[in-house]
């Protein structure tokens, strides 16, 4: 207990520095309990002296760490034009949208002509395209910005806990001035890591590869945001986040997995779960909210280990104290509250779980069978859900109303796709085919977590907006410690739990004959993965998916044999892969053909992760070259990987069996257009037939190339149109749609576009035909046998047969 009060009394300290303007004032109250000390017992009297030292010694510590902006400091340099800085990039650069974050360490600046040394963290913003990693030393010139204030979102108080202080958009010029000036052995966790994420991204497609990188790499940048919010709404965001949450339901889950398999009686089950606890935090980057997790871990295991789970709380607590008087900051950083507050759940409340449901199963403490594994995981999920539950609602608003049975659905397959996961990105790294073959296993885990979470976040009342303050978090802990203080003193069994024995007493014995989970468990991975096959096989129709990728164009095209052609793939953040990904089987990891209409980045930006991904085996695009960061990484990817290139011609037919074919009517041969609509006007211009069922893909053509195939010999009129650049009054005039003469329109374009696409003049000329847009209908799928034509929407899941 006087280790619990002097922590205690540290961290309250830190939290008084804060508010307390000058700490002669804090000195002057802490002197005068000290003498009110006095009359007190001796040990009683120590005790309170110590804790008034160190609540001194917290106020004193946070006093001493309060920012300065002078000049020595980056931050004084904030909004003050621009400025060269020499800094080291000091962590795995991630992945934002199009963009790359350089969390970049500064050391000088230049200064009126002169270098000078600086210290402070600015957060850097360079193209996604950009090669930089951990230990770069750069020298970047740009302009220093203050954070901003983000809606009911202090960024800057957020980044200010992390110590940086600055921000800088696309530098106007950065040179790499040496590389490997980081820690050797994080240089070489961060290498690993990246190299078993693209291990992942080789085997598994889309959106299961982003979900195992995120839980197995703690890369969770490219996770869909449709995937993202449902985590969200079905309270299982900490499967997916790096924080302290997510690596105590591991180390938990994990620690009662290895006792189910080795039970107590030797140290293995210590052993494993504590290189298990470590293993994850090296494998997420060593990052600081895992790092601060995995050592307050590593004391509860092995407080679990010598048989005091309880004597945890105060070496949780001094831990909490030491990394608080190293980094005062962290104390208000949610990452570390929730690292804490989910590890006291782990020892205060999963105990009395634990116990409670093995009583009701009538299962011993010393019994190893699925029943004891799977309570102890339940226990251990609950126990860190009511612990942090307040503070999630606090900081994000929102309460999950299926938090709890989202959790159990989920949470026994955590410890398969972590096993399988890294199993498939260590193989990867030395047998590409063999892993991908593994990932198979894998994919079967991650795909079950995606559609359990989709199910429950699709429920009306999944999820409930609520804010709450500061008191009632507060009110909250105070109502559960007292819970705790009476539930650990009044009578243990009741008659509720003596019925439930009674009717439950078979199962120990049915779970007693386990040896068969070494047989069932491959056998149901099988049965599985042929009834997947079996549900994803092709049928004797033809697909086209006009994709949902935002304001871009992305379309696939399955054909009855097999076939998978790309026409375009939308912007780099468009979320291509993950569409892919929804629509493949698992084991499709090839593309028969990429189309490139034209190099513009709403249209190619996709297609450059495809062809990192995904087998291409050849690639169809125009003669009009573009100087741009994509088109030239577009271009090096097809050398690098020897990808037969086509150009496209006017007149080309390219056949894609079963009597479907894909005639290419433009491209850019007759090089129409001005300087800023060239691109555009000479995009590829095909058309897709499959018997009586056409579809014209127009990409982004402007008019004066609509009036130009007016003129051609080539068959215009079409069952559907794919509307020209996206709905633009620059396209689709009348003369033209009166030759094509659609029964369906598709237009695709992002939702709330800054373009003002589509023009209400081009939705005016189309409302006699059947019209779909992406930013409403979602991804548009159509499918013809070459008789009939059949229309069905993501978003409203209606099937139409125009």
């Amino acid at each position: 207990m006087k280790l619990i009060f002097l922590s205690l009394c540290w961290i309250t300290g830190i939290c008084l520095g804060t508010w307390v303007g000058s700490p002669w004032v804090a000195i002057s109250a802490i002197v005068l309990a000290a003498l009110l000390a006095f009359p007190l017992h001796r040990s009683q009297a120590l005790l309170l002296c110590l804790c008034l030292i160190s609540l001194l010694g917290g106020i004193l510590r946070i006093q001493s760490t309060l920012p300065t902006a002078d000049k020595d400091t980056l931050q004084y340099y904030n909004d003050k034009g621009t400025v060269t800085i020499k800094g080291l990039v000091a962590a795995d650069p991630e992945t934002s949208g199009a963009s790359l974050t350089l969390h970049l360490e500064a050391r000088e600046i230049e200064s009126e002509g002169t270098w000078q040394k600086t210290s402070g963290a600015v957060l850097v913003y360079v193209p996604q395209s950009s090669s930089y990693k951990y230990g770069d030393l750069l020298q970047v010139e740009g302009k220093l910005k203050t954070p901003p204030q983000l809606g009911d979102f202090d960024w800057r108080e957020y980044l200010a806990r992390k110590g940086i202080h600055s921000l800088m958009n696309y530098p106007e010029q950065i040179e790499l001035l040496s590389k490997g000036q980081g820690f050797k052995p994080l240089e070489w966790v961060y290498g690993l890591r990246n190299r078993m994420s693209q291990a992942l991204d080789s085997a598994l497609p889309e959106p299961q590869s982003s979900l195992a990188q995120a839980i197995l790499l703690g890369k969770r940048s490219s996770i869909p945001d449709n995937l993202n919010v449902s985590f969200f709404r079905t309270g299982t965001t900490h499967i997916i986040a790096i924080s302290g949450l997510n690596l105590s339901i591991v180390a938990g889950i994990v620690l009662s997995l290895t006792v189910w398999l080795f039970g107590r009686r030797r140290p293995t089950y210590f052993w494993l779960a504590l290189v298990a606890v470590w293993g994850y935090a090296v494998l997420t980057g060593l990052q600081a909210p895992v790092l601060r997790a995995a050592i307050m871990g590593s004391l509860w295991l092995f407080a679990d280990y010598i048989g005091r789970p309880r004597s945890a709380l105060p070496a949780l607590l001094l831990a909490a104290a030491v990394m608080i008087g190293i980094r005062p900051s962290i104390l208000g950083d949610v990452s570390f509250q929730l690292s804490f507050a989910s590890m006291a759940g782990l020892i205060m409340l999963t105990p009395y779980f634990q116990s409670w449901g093995r009583k009701v199963l009538g299962i011993s403490d010393e019994a190893r069978t699925a029943g004891t594994f799977v309570i102890d995981s339940l226990s251990i999920t609950l126990g860190a859900i009511i612990a942090t539950l307040p503070i999630i609602v606090f900081y994000f608003h929102q309460i999950s109303l299926v938090a709890l049975p989202a959790n159990l659905f989920i949470i026994a397959v955590v410890p398969a796709i972590m096993v399988t996961g890294a199993i498939v990105a260590i193989i990867g790294l030395f047998a590409a085919p063999l892993a991908w073959v593994l990932g198979w296993v894998a994919w079967l885990f991650l795909s079950y977590m995606i559609w359990v979470v989709g199910f429950f976040s699709d429920l009306p009342f999944a999820s409930k907006e609520m804010g709450i303050g500061a008191y009632f978090v507060w009110g909250y802990y105070a109502v559960l410690g007292a819970v705790l203080w009476t539930v650990s003193n009044r009578a243990k069994v009741g008659t509720v739990i003596s019925r439930a024995r009674r009717h439950l007493s078979a199962v120990p014995e049915l779970t007693r004959r386990i040896p068969a989970k070494f047989i069932i468990f491959p056998l149901v991975i099988v049965v599985a993965l042929v009834w997947v096959a079996a549900a994803n096989a092709h049928d004797s129709r033809l697909h086209v998916f006009f994709l949902d990728v935002g304001q871009g164009d992305a379309i696939l095209i399955e054909t009855p044999s097999g076939q998978n052609i790309l026409i375009d793939g939308g912007s780099a953040d468009g979320g291509l892969a993950a569409c892919l990904g929804e629509r493949f089987s698992f084991w499709e990891r090839s593309i028969d053909l990429v189309v490139s209409t034209h190099p513009h980045e709403d249209h190619m930006g996709g297609l450059v992760e495809v062809l990192k991904e995904y087998e291409v085996k050849q690639v169809l695009e125009s003669t009009v070259e573009y100087d741009s960061p994509v088109y030239q990484e577009w271009r090096s990817l097809i050398e690098e990987k020897k990808i037969k290139s086509i150009t496209a011609h006017s007149g080309q037919h390219i056949e894609l069996g079963e009597g479907i074919r894909l005639d290419v009517l433009y491209a850019g041969e007759a090089s129409l257009g001005d300087t800023a609509s060239a691109l555009d006007c000479n995009s590829i211009v095909s058309r897709l037939v499959c018997g009586n069922v056409s579809i014209l893909l127009t990409a982004d053509i402007f008019g004066e190339t609509e009036k130009y195939l007016l003129n051609t010999r080539f068959e215009l009129s079409s069952t559907v149109l794919k509307v020209a650049h996206h709905g633009s009054d620059s396209s689709s005039c009348a003369e033209f749609l009166a030759v094509v003469k659609p029964q369906v329109a598709i237009i695709s374009v992002g939702a709330d576009n800054t373009f003002g696409h589509p023009s209400p003049d081009v939705v005016s000329r189309l409302s006699s035909t059947h019209l779909y847009r992406t930013d409403q209908q979602g991804t548009v799928e159509l499918i013809t046998d070459g008789k009939r034509l059949w229309v069905k929407t993501e978003r409203f899941s209606n099937t139409q047969k125009p």
